[in-house]
């Protein structure tokens, strides 16, 4: 869709050539990409950026969001999600896929690609 990604340390996987290669993912070197080094890192980096926290806890449907160009999905791992203290602070703009209550999460992969496709389709098309 051409968003940007941004990871948060520490990863849960190595963003070295060789790894990236192995994995099959030969499109990387035509990802737009930055790590940093924490959470406060990242909200002060996109400042000024409307955020969307993607999480099993949330209150709202990810249907209810009302997504324009410009915002920023932030996703958690899947196996701890996203701190509590990050949920807390932007409360208001927490969202989440339904799932059943016996399911601990989803895959990362799969959530983002839903979500990022609603937005897409939300605001018309990638253009």
């Amino acid at each position: 869709v051409g968003a940007k990604l941004w990871f948060v340390r520490p990863l849960g996987f190595r963003l070295d050539d060789r790894y990236l290669k192995r994995a099959g993912m030969d499109y990387w070197e035509h990802c737009d990409w930055e790590a940093v080094d924490d959470w406060t890192q990242l909200t002060e980096r996109l400042a000024g950026h409307r955020m969307w926290l993607l999480t099993k806890f949330a209150e709202r449907l990810v249907w209810e969001a009302e997504f324009e160009r410009g915002d920023v999905l932030v996703f958690g791992s899947e196996s701890r999600g996203l701190p509590e203290s990050l949920r807390e602070e932007h409360a208001s703009r927490c969202l989440k896929l339904p799932m059943h209550e016996q399911v601990r999460s989803l895959n990362l992969a799969s959530t983002v690609n839903t979500v990022a496709y609603e937005a897409v389709r939300q605001f018309g098309g990638l253009g």
